[in-house]
Order: structure tokens, then sequence, then C-alpha cells
């Protein structure tokens, strides 16, 4: 049982990582003469490589809200994993764990889609940035549901 709980708390870490550099990353769209991420639009030109910040537009803005949530909601259900551990009676299951691992799957999940969706031109290619949060999403849900199914044994 000792290898299943530390199988899955490195499951979740990696899903914690890989939601953090997803969200800090400059890399969610790419373009030959530069990249924009959440963050930054940054591109090149004759006066040499420029950054601004991204647009003040709604759409991008709700964008970087679900993606802080997501991490902040992956970090609170590892937090509660670790008390859950030491605190849960015998038998009991990481119900409260399980719900904010999901509920951050669906904040990231809805970000990406958002994303998607409203993102500028077509002329530009995804970057490894988006992947990764799209990759995190099932992860996370898969996350969410191990924990739902999982019990406390000694």
């Amino acid at each position: 049982m000792l290898l299943i709980l530390f199988g899955v708390l490195v499951f979740h870490l990696i899903v914690l990582i890989l939601l953090i550099v997803s969200t800090a990353s400059s890399k969610w769209t790419v373009e030959s003469q530069g990249h924009s991420d959440l963050w930054y639009n940054c591109h090149s030109d004759s006066q040499g490589y420029r950054c601004s910040q991204a647009s003040n537009e709604d759409w991008i803005q709700a964008v970087q809200a679900l993606m802080i949530l997501s991490v902040v909601f992956c970090f609170a259900s590892l937090i509660a994993f670790m008390y859950q551990l030491f605190r849960l009676v015998k038998g009991g299951r990481f119900y409260f764990t399980s719900i904010f691992q999901i509920l951050a799957s669906v904040f990231v999940m809805c970000g990406a889609i958002i994303y998607t969706i409203m993102r500028p031109d077509s002329d530009r290619q995804y970057g490894y940035a988006y992947v990764l949060a799209w990759v995190a999403f099932p992860l996370s849900l898969f996350s969410g549901l191990i924990y739902l199914i999982l019990r406390k044994k000694e």
C-alpha cells in the first residue's frame, strides 16, 4: 500500500509541475517572428526583440484566472492529500482531495478551451505550453478519480 501511495504522490507532483510550467511558460502560440503566452506577446523586428503585455481582453484574463486557479487547486489538493494521509481513519476515502483535483482539471480544461476558441489569427501554431495544458487536463482528472477510488489502509 505504501508503494501505491508513493506512486499517487509522484503522479500528483507531475501533474502539478505540468500545470505550473504551462501557466508560466512563454510559448502558448508560436510564429516565425515571435511567440505569445498568457502574460506577454513577444516579437522580433528590425529594431530587435520586444515584448509587450498581453491584451486586456476579457477572454485572456479569463484564461489567466482559470490557469492560476488550476494550479492553486492542484496544490491545495496535494496539501489535503498529505493532511488526510496522516489524519484520515482507516478505510476512509480521500474525497476532499479528489474534489480539489477534479476542480483543477475542470479549470485547466475551461482555460484551454477558451484559449483555443478565442486566440487571434490562425497563422500561428500552438506552442508547447498549450500542449502541456491539454496534457495536464486528463492527467489531473485521472488523478482526481484515483483519489476518489483510493481508500486508506494500514
